[in-house]
């Protein structure tokens, strides 16, 4: 049985080990590697996924089968006040993938999201990662295009996607 849980690892290790899986799998065609070596820093390095926990107030959640750990995600209520949660980041390891988790841990964060009455969630997504169509099986669709400078010249170019959860339960 799959369960979702809250990391309790200050130091995020759990969740670095597979991002250091996912990410190169997940990005390799997409990004250059020095790109996404950057990229990686910044966002997961201990200080910063602490910041993103403590001072931003993501929420960061594991999903386990028994003690071996499957996938991750992070999220945050009512993102830049807009009565909607982000989800910030949601990863599964390769070998796992379309079993039906990465759903599990949307379906949760949804839940969750209702529970602080929250009306939607949304995401944003690399143009050109294919993880856009998981999204859009999922009832999220494209509502807007981003791109953000993110330092050292590189840039994520974004869909945004957004997904309705009023009275979904």
């Amino acid at each position: 049985m799959i369960t979702i849980i809250p990391n309790l690892d200050k130091d995020f290790e759990t969740i670095r080990t597979m991002a250091k899986i996912v990410w190169p799998v997940t990005y390799s065609a997409i990004l250059t590697k020095e790109q996404l070596e950057y990229m990686f820093d910044m966002m997961y390095s201990v200080t910063s996924l602490q910041h993103q926990s403590q001072e931003k107030k993501h929420h960061f959640v594991i999903a386990y089968e028994d003690e071996r750990p499957l996938g991750f995600a992070s999220y945050e209520f009512d993102c830049e006040n807009s009565n909607k949660t982000k989800v910030h980041k949601l990863y599964i390891l390769p070998n796992l993938q379309g079993k039906g988790i990465g759903k599990k841990i949307i379906n949760f964060i949804e839940k969750e999201a209702l529970n602080n009455l929250e009306k939607a969630v949304y995401l944003n997504v690399n143009r050109f990662n294919v993880a856009k169509n998981f999204y859009e099986k999922l009832g999220f669709s494209i509502v807007g295009e981003v791109d953000i400078e993110i330092g050292n010249g590189y840039l994520m170019e974004d869909y945004v996607m957004e997904k309705w959860i009023i009275n979904k339960f």
